[in-house]
C-alpha cells in the first residue's frame, strides 16, 4: 500500500474519523449498493474496507486494505458477492493494527449459523474482557476490540442470534453502533447513550442501515429515522421490528460529529451538520470578535464555520488557502526533505488575497498545534499583516476513548498550555476558541446542562459518560474521570 495520508505531518495533527457501517436487506444488487454506501462514508475511515453478502444461506466476503475505490469498483469483486443482503465497513484503526485480519466486517460460524459484524465505536472494557475470555480458552484471530463481541456471542447460552447479541451487549462498556448480518436478518444496534450515529433508510422495497444519511443520499434512499439509543432493530422479509432491552438513559451523542467528523451534507439526530457548523461560526464571531480584512477557512472542515463567522461579523469570506486534493495515499513515497515541507504538500496560500491583509483563520480544532503553526507561518510568508485564529470548538484537552483516534493527553496542546500560551506558540496575533455553551447553542440547545449534559463532550470537558476500565487498568486513571453517578451503559431493563 502507498503511504497513507495520516503519515504526512499535516494530517497527523487532526483527530481522525472512527469507522463507517452500512447494511442492506432485500435488494437484488446488495453488494453494489453497499459499495456505493461505503463510498459516501469514506471520510469515516480510509485504511480498509470490507463487504460480506448473503446469498441463499451462503456468506461471501471480500476485505481489502485501502480505499473503497481501490478494490470495490472492480466488477469482478462485486460479481463475486451475490445476494440480496450485505453489510459493509470502512475502517480507521483506533484499536488494533492496520492489517487485513482486523478489517471488518468480522465473520464467524456459530451453532445457530453465520454472523457478520461491522462496528463503529470503541469498547472501553475490551482488554479486560479479552483477558477473561483468553483465560477461559478463547482464541483471538485479530487485535480488534470488535472480536470481543464475537466471542461473547459464542459463549452465550441464549437461544437465537438477537438474544445472544443482547447478552453480549450487556457485558460491554463504551460506544458502539453495530450493523450485523445473520442468515435470517439484518440487525442494527446503538449503545444506550447513543454516542455513535446510526440511521435507518428505505430504498424501494429494501431497507438500509448506515452511519450517516449521506450513504442514503448517494443511492436515492429515503431517510426513515435515526436508530434510537439502546435500540436493536431487526430487519427481515417482513420489514423492521425493534427491541429496547436496555434501561433508558439521557442521550450523550458525540458533539464532535457536528464539529468535524460527519460530512457536512449529513443530517444526524434531526440536525443538519452544515447548518450546525455555520451557527458555530456565528457563535464564534459573537463571542470573539476581531477587526480584520478577510475570513479564511482552513480547508476543508473550516469552511462552513468560516462562512458563519464572516456573515455574522460582516468581514469578507475568501479562499485564502487552496487545497491540493490530489495528494494523499497515492502520493509518491516522500523523501525526508519533502516530508519536512509537510503542510505545503496539501495547502498553499493564495498570496494575491493575503498580502497586506489582516486575516482571521477559522479551523475546526487544535490538536497538537503543529498544523496551526505551519498555517500561520504560511500566512506570514504570503505577506499577511496580522494573523488571528478562531477555533470552531472548545480546547481539546482530553483524549477520546469512544472510537476516535486521539493523541494521548500529554500530546494535546490545550492540555499543557492556556490560550495565551498557545497563541504565542502558534505565532498568531490573537487566538480564541468557541465556548462549550456556544457549541451547545449552535447545536440547538440553550447551553450545556452541567447536571445532565446533552452530548458527549469528554474531549473538551473530561466528563466521560461511561466507565473507562481499560484506560484505568493501563494507569491512565489519574488523567481521566467518568461521571460518578454513571451506571454501565448496557444495564438491562428491570
Amino acid at each position: 500500500m502507498s503511504l497513507p495520508e495520516r503519515a504526512l505531518p499535516f494530517d497527523d495533527d487532526k483527530l481522525h474519523e472512527e469507522c463507517g457501517c452500512f447494511g442492506v436487506w432485500g435488494h437484488a444488487d446488495a453488494a453494489a449498493v453497499t459499495a456505493l454506501g461505503l463510498h459516501a462514508l469514506q471520510h469515516r475511515g480510509q485504511e480498509a474496507a470490507g463487504i460480506v453478502s448473503l446469498d441463499g444461506g451462503r456468506f461471501l466476503s471480500h476485505r481489502a486494505i485501502g480505499l473503497v475505490d481501490d478494490d470495490f469498483s472492480k466488477r469482478s469483486v462485486i460479481e463475486a458477492l451475490p445476494g440480496q443482503a450485505a453489510v459493509g465497513h470502512v475502517r480507521y484503526s483506533t484499536t488494533g493494527a492496520s492489517e487485513l485480519r482486523n478489517v471488518q466486517p468480522l465473520f464467524a460460524d456459530y451453532a445457530f449459523g453465520g454472523l457478520a459484524i461491522a462496528h463503529n465505536g470503541n469498547l472501553t472494557n475490551a482488554m479486560a474482557l479479552k483477558k477473561r475470555l483468553v483465560n477461559d480458552g478463547s482464541l483471538f484471530q485479530s487485535t480488534s476490540d470488535t472480536e470481543v463481541l464475537v466471542h461473547l456471542i459464542a459463549r452465550s447460552h441464549r437461544q437465537d442470534v438477537v438474544e445472544r447479541m443482547t447478552d453480549a451487549l450487556f457485558q460491554i462498556e463504551g460506544a458502539w453502533s453495530l450493523v450485523a448480518l445473520s442468515a435470517d436478518a439484518l440487525i442494527g444496534v446503538r449503545d444506550p447513550l447513543g454516542i455513535r450515529p446510526l440511521v435507518l433508510g428505505k430504498l424501494g422495497s429494501a431497507w438500509v442501515l448506515a452511519s450517516e444519511t449521506v450513504a442514503l443520499d448517494i443511492m436515492g434512499a429515503e431517510l426513515v429515522r435515526d436508530i434510537d439509543p439502546g435500540e436493536i432493530v431487526i430487519i427481515d422479509d417482513q420489514g423492521p421490528r425493534s427491541l429496547h432491552p436496555f434501561r433508558e438513559q439521557p442521550q450523550r451523542f458525540c458533539v464532535f460529529e457536528y464539529v468535524y467528523f460527519a460530512r457536512p451534507d449529513s443530517v444526524l439526530e434531526k440536525r443538519g451538520v452544515y447548518e450546525v457548523r455555520k451557527r458555530i461560526g456565528e457563535e464564534l464571531a459573537k463571542e470573539s470578535p476581531v477587526e480584520a480584512d478577510l475570513v479564511v477557512p482552513v480547508p476543508d472542515s473550516g469552511v462552513p464555520s468560516a462562512l458563519g463567522f464572516a456573515q455574522a461579523s460582516g468581514i469578507p469570506f475568501e479562499l485564502g488557502i487552496i487545497r491540493n486534493h490530489y495528494v494523499g495515499r497515492t502520493f509518491i513515497e516522500p523523501t525526508d526533505h519533502i516530508r519536512h515541507l509537510g503542510v505545503k504538500l496539501k495547502h498553499n496560500a493564495n498570496r494575491s488575497l493575503i498580502e497586506g491583509k489582516r486575516v482571521v483563520l477559522v479551523d475546526d480544532s487544535i490538536v497538537r498545534g503543529t498544523t496551526s503553526t505551519k498555517i500561520v507561518e504560511m500566512m506570514r510568508a504570503a505577506g499577511a499583516s496580522e494573523v488571528h485564529m478562531r477555533i470552531a470548538s472548545p480546547p481539546t484537552t482530553h483524549s477520546c476513548f469512544y472510537g476516535v483516534d486521539t493523541p494521548e493527553r500529554g500530546k494535546l496542546l490545550a492540555a499543557r498550555y492556556d490560550v495565551a500560551e498557545m497563541a504565542k506558540l502558534i505565532g498568531v496575533d490573537s487566538l480564541a476558541f468557541l465556548s462549550i455553551d456556544g457549541l451547545y447553542r449552535a447545536a440547538g440547545e440553550p447551553g450545556r446542562d452541567r447536571t445532565t449534559p446533552q452530548f458527549c463532550d469528554a474531549c473538551f470537558t473530561g466528563d466521560y459518560p461511561t466507565p473507562l476500565r481499560d484506560a484505568v487498568n493501563r494507569g491512565e486513571g489519574e488523567a481521566l474521570h467518568a461521571t460518578p453517578a454513571t451506571q454501565p451503559v448496557a444495564e438491562p431493563v428491570a
